[in-house]
């Protein structure tokens, strides 16, 4: 199995990178996240890798941080989820929030997530809970997630789509009030 590449990007598109390695092009599927900050092709670029494979398939995941990672091999041990799901999933939102959102049971939360259905994300916070409770152990818990939820719907109320209102608070600091948030927030969508 592949654990990590170290490489040059050679093509980068929407949903993957192919990044040589020894001599060879690895497709590599990337969270959005990181494919925006990957660089322009010729730049070297280290991924942890999860190595999927089918009968027919063998794909690769990568991430550019060990807990994306980490999370990813939890969701796609959750039955009913696939890696593209997971994918779909960790890409709307922080990990600390989805571990926040398991963590609290909030379904929710979780059912803002496009295809993910409350059959779904009760799973997810079945299946996931006490794995996240014990690696949340001593970490400080975060804001609210009604006050996340509050925001993005203000967000969406003053005319911003679901998914430019996810990536203004994937940026936005977890500090602070709701209407902290909603200022920054617009803020980073002004600068779009």
């Amino acid at each position: 199995m592949i654990g990590s590449i170290r490489g040059k990007i050679i093509l980068k598109k929407e949903k993957f990178l192919i990044v040589e390695a020894g001599g060879v092009g690895y497709k590599i599927s990337i969270l959005p996240d990181g494919l925006s900050k990957t660089h322009k092709t010729d730049a070297e670029i280290f991924l942890f890798i999860h190595t999927h494979v089918r009968e027919d398939v063998l794909d690769l995941y990568g991430f550019l941080e060990y807990p994306e990672l980490e999370f990813f091999e939890m969701l796609i041990n959750v039955s009913g989820i696939g890696p593209k799901g997971a994918i779909a999933i960790l890409g709307v939102t922080t990990i600390e929030t989805l571990k926040r959102a398991v963590g609290t049971g909030d379904t929710a939360y979780l059912t803002k997530i496009s295809g993910i259905g409350k059959k779904t994300a009760e799973k997810i916070i079945l299946e996931l809970r006490d794995k996240i409770s014990e690696k949340m152990k001593g970490e400080k818990e975060g804001g609210s997630l009604q006050g996340e939820l509050d925001v993005l719907e203000a967000l969406k109320s003053l005319g911003y789509s679901q998914n430019e209102a996810r990536e203004a608070m994937k940026k936005v600091s977890h500090e602070g009030n709701t209407n902290a948030k909603i200022r920054e927030a617009l803020k980073i969508l002004a600068m779009k």
